[in-house]
């Protein structure tokens, strides 16, 4: 179980996503994001090492509001093999330095994430400690899942992250898309945010698909 601490970091997350964000393919801004936390959720380390938050983070710098997808790990010392998915450092108030990384280059979260697909983990809220988050749901109906041994394939594109055995992570998040799995999709991931309005939207987050 994580233990969610009220303190600072420097920079904070959304600093670091400022500078991060543009450098990504799938970002649709003309420039420097102005981003707000606008939700997600976090799933648990079983060994109780590593961090793990599928933020959304808000972007209101263009005409029309853009909520991103992005799932973030966060760990007490660098991640071998893992420079150019860093993300940046922080200073935590209680914990010290972390190292924060795009998480679909985590082996931590991609095994944590096929156990959500299939219902072996619950996914928690994104600022509580020990409390599900039941705006979070998930289907599985395949005959295998995706082998969670690491390492696998990532790759951006401008529409999103596929990575290897089928999983494919939805970057850009759209409240008119379906929730469930699209057609020929044997799994699915679906979540919520504050829309700017102040309604709840709710959007696909992730889906797996079939390998052939």
């Amino acid at each position: 179980m994580a233990i969610i601490h009220n303190t600072t970091l420097k920079p904070t997350k959304l600093e670091l996503l400022t500078a991060w964000l543009p450098t990504r393919p799938w970002y649709v801004g003309a420039g420097e994001p102005e981003l707000t936390k606008a939700g997600g959720f976090r799933l648990d380390d079983p060994a109780g090492e590593v961090g793990m938050e599928f933020m959304v983070a808000l972007d209101t710098s263009g005409p029309e509001p853009v909520a991103y997808h992005v799932p973030l790990t966060y760990r007490g010392a660098p991640l071998p093999g893992a420079e150019d998915a860093l993300v940046g450092t922080m200073e935590h108030g209680v914990l010290g330095p972390r190292w924060a990384y795009d998480g679909v280059h985590d082996p931590v979260l991609y095994a944590q994430l096929l156990a959500l697909f299939e219902g072996r983990v619950q996914a928690q809220a994104q600022s509580l400690t020990d409390t599900p988050d039941h705006e979070v749901t998930r289907s599985y109906a395949g005959s295998g899942l995706p082998s969670p041994d690491w390492p696998v394939t990532v790759t951006d594109d401008e529409d999103g992250t596929s990575l290897g055995g089928g999983l494919r992570l939805c970057r850009i998040l759209r409240p008119t898309a379906l929730e469930t799995a699209p057609e020929g999709a044997t799994g699915h991931v679906a979540g919520a945010w504050q829309a700017p309005d102040g309604t709840r939207a709710r959007a696909l987050f992730a889906f797996l698909q079939p390998v052939s």
